[in-house]
């Protein structure tokens, strides 16, 4: 009996080491632990154009346009326990660093990500602004399995991206499910008040793309999602940048790939990577990444005596000496005449065009959801009737960051002072205290073109004739714009969704967030690329600089949208433009036109294919080939009661340019730009 007593005792013994040992070697099989204080080629699996050098991981090419790279951990790693959902706890530490070009604007940003397989979408994920992470087909997709952490350095109104220099939390989408603008809490202040609102007055901006050096720390753990970030050397922030609750279990397979993925476009910078820890089991593994001795990507600064900003202060200095009186003089009678009424400066000069809050609300009533009729890229727009009956279009622009101040100062700027009948009519405007800021528009009966070209039963599609009368709106708008008010005007987003059109039909331009206006004869300074995806003049994608001819250039989109039926991007197709040359090259141009607009009783191809034709000029890659507004609008008119002589010169000079061997000429001998590169590029 002791016999057999001692055996079970024995037996029991063994089955609790074998256990013991088998749990053992499940932790031991999903461990994963590695730090890279530099990398050797064999550290990581390189894709696209990233490369290893002297240690550093390069995720771009140095001073290219349009370079992407992806760069992975060998190895997969186990993200899931054995037969569970439950995702398996992470933390890596990396040190990272944005390198400027000089004299280049600089994009577009790095992704820290999670993705199921190897390799790289190249020719499908190439476009800038999809940071080589997903591409046109396959963003928003569930089955996706991608997370990423995004440090974007250009505001991209596609993805809803919160400005130019953010980090974002991204699953199955370049779309942020959590983003803030990049930088820390330093210690000594709270994150939040006592109301739980983010202290922001507080909060320390770092520029991610300075050429300075910065160590990222993500750690997750118990559905929860944590990222801060630093300059390299300093202690790592008590109070994370993004602090929230995550489910991962339905994104991440059992294993995964782990790495790093960036892209340029022609907005181009270096995305470099200098060191790198993960673990799944050890949460201070970070501290084995070396903080010093790191190479510097900063630009050297130019001697003081050298730069611009010496010469021009110096200039200046004397300037004010001479008008410094005045100018206090002026200050001081402002400031007492807006302290008199409780207003701000700005407010004085446009305050004939203010509308009371309460009449708005009224009108709105109270914002309600069901008068709201659309959402734009900084805020909404609501349907309201005032008290003496008028329709109007009410424009709540988000106050949250100085983008939406900016567009708000914009528009009643340009807006308030331009009359045409063929720009939208402001209204008025409103401020309440110094959080709501309100516009108001004459309301727009039939929407915007773009919905009436891609959102209407067959019943409301637009005829021949509509098409051409509202193309000839819009040119007439551009015209005054540019050569009719006291200044020049530059509207910078003419697409189809800013395109309105009245109870008549006629059209009018809208939405003046991104105009810019200053005297005739000068040049616009400002060298910040905005607008919209497809509708991006080659030369503004490049330099950041607007003027008449990529206004023009985004009309000539306009016309071949309108004529084709088709946007400028559309998933699965070529882009707009480059399938047209395709069609004139092989001779067929005029089986570009959209079916439902050749099926209209109304339609002349002859004419058709002219108005095709001025849709090329307008939008060639070579700024000199465009045409005015002016010889647009002749040309629209060339049929009515204009001078016999002008008519001739605007038919010469449209009918040698609209011969498709000179239209092939100027696109070859634009080249290497590419129309492609360009509709791909621009993001507002």
């Amino acid at each position: 009996m002791c016999f057999f007593l001692r055996m079970k005792q024995h037996l029991k013994t063994l089955l609790l080491y074998l256990l013991i040992t088998i749990l053992s070697c499940i932790q031991s099989a999903s461990a994963t632990d590695f730090v890279f204080n530099g990398f050797k080629p064999s550290d990581m699996s390189a894709y696209g154009d990233a490369t290893i050098e002297s240690g550093i991981l390069s995720l771009t090419l140095d001073a290219t346009s349009f370079s992407d790279g992806r760069a992975l951990h060998p190895s997969k790693i186990v993200t899931k326990a054995p037969n569970s959902s439950q995702v398996l706890p992470f933390s890596t530490s990396f040190i990272f660093a944005m390198a400027p070009y000089r004299d280049r604007l600089p994009g577009h940003g790095i992704v820290f990500l999670f993705v199921p397989h190897t390799g790289i979408y190249r020719g499908s994920s190439s476009s800038s602004q999809n940071l080589g992470f997903l591409n046109f087909t396959n963003n928003g997709n569930p089955n996706n399995h991608v997370f990423g952490v995004e440090f974007d350095v250009f505001k991209n109104q596609e993805f809803n991206d919160i400005n130019n220099n953010h980090v974002g939390i991204d699953v199955n989408s370049l779309e942020s499910v959590f983003a803030h603008e990049a930088g820390y809490w330093p210690d000594k202040y709270n994150k939040y008040n006592d109301n739980g609102i983010l202290n922001e007055e507080f909060f320390k901006t770092l520029k991610l793309n300075n050429g300075r050096n910065y160590q990222v720390w993500i750690d997750y753990a118990d559905f929860h999602i944590n990222v801060t970030m630093a300059p390299v050397g300093m202690k790592r922030p008590k109070q994370p940048l993004l602090d929230f609750p995550l489910n991962l279990s339905q994104v991440f397979e059992d294993e995964m790939y782990v790495g790093f993925t960036a892209s340029t476009g022609s907005l181009a910078q270096g995305h470099k990577i200098l060191a790198w820890s993960f673990s799944n089991s050890n949460f201070s593994i970070s501290d084995a990444l070396i903080t010093h001795g790191l190479p510097s990507f900063e630009l050297p600064k130019d001697p003081i005596y050298q730069s611009k900003g010496f010469i021009a202060g110096m200039t200046m200095s004397l300037f004010f000496l001479v008008v410094v009186t005045s100018l206090l003089l002026i200050k001081r009678n402002r400031r007492m005449k807006r302290e008199k009424e409780g207003m701000e400066d700005w407010e004085l000069e446009y305050w004939p065009h203010r509308i009371t809050y309460q009449e708005i609300d009224a009108a709105t009533k109270g914002f309600a959801d069901e008068n709201m009729i659309g959402i734009g890229g900084n805020g909404k727009v609501y349907k309201g009737v005032l008290a003496g009956g008028s329709e109007v279009a009410v424009k709540r622009i988000s106050h949250e960051s100085s983008e939406g101040a900016r567009q708000f100062l914009a528009e009643i700027s340009s807006l308030g002072r331009l009359k045409h009948r063929n720009l939208v009519a402001l209204r008025g405007w409103c401020k309440k205290g110094r959080g709501s800021l309100i516009l108001v528009y004459d309301y727009m009966e039939n929407g915007s073109l773009d919905k009436r070209l891609f959102e209407c039963d067959k019943g409301n599609m637009l005829s021949f004739e509509d098409r051409i009368k509202i193309l000839k709106d819009v040119a007439l708008g551009v015209q005054y714009l540019h050569e009719e008010w006291e200044a020049k005007v530059l509207h910078r987003d003419i697409k189809a969704s800013n395109v309105l059109l009245d109870k008549e039909m006629h059209a009018r331009i809208g939405d003046f967030g991104l105009a810019r206006m200053h005297y005739h004869g000068q040049v616009a300074n400002e060298t910040r690329v905005v607008g919209t995806v497809g509708y991006l003049a080659p030369e503004f994608a490049k330099t950041g600089r607007a003027s008449t001819q990529t206004d023009v250039f985004s009309y000539g989109v306009l016309i071949l949208e309108v004529m084709c039926g088709r946007r400028p991007i559309e998933e699965g197709k070529p882009p707009l433009m480059d399938w047209l040359w395709e069609l004139m090259k092989q001779g067929e141009l005029s089986n570009a036109f959209d079916n439902q607009l050749r099926s209209n009783q109304g339609f002349n191809e002859e004419e058709a294919l002219r108005v095709l034709q001025l849709g090329m000029i307008c939008a060639s890659l070579d700024p000199k080939a465009r045409p005015t507004a002016r010889q647009v609008v002749k040309f629209f008119e060339r049929n009515s009661e204009v001078a016999e002589s002008e008519a001739e010169d605007m038919d010469f000079y449209l009918l040698e340019s609209m011969r498709p061997n000179t239209i092939l000429s100027n696109y070859c001998s634009s080249r290497p730009i590419s129309w492609t590169n360009s509709l791909v590029e621009g993001r507002a």
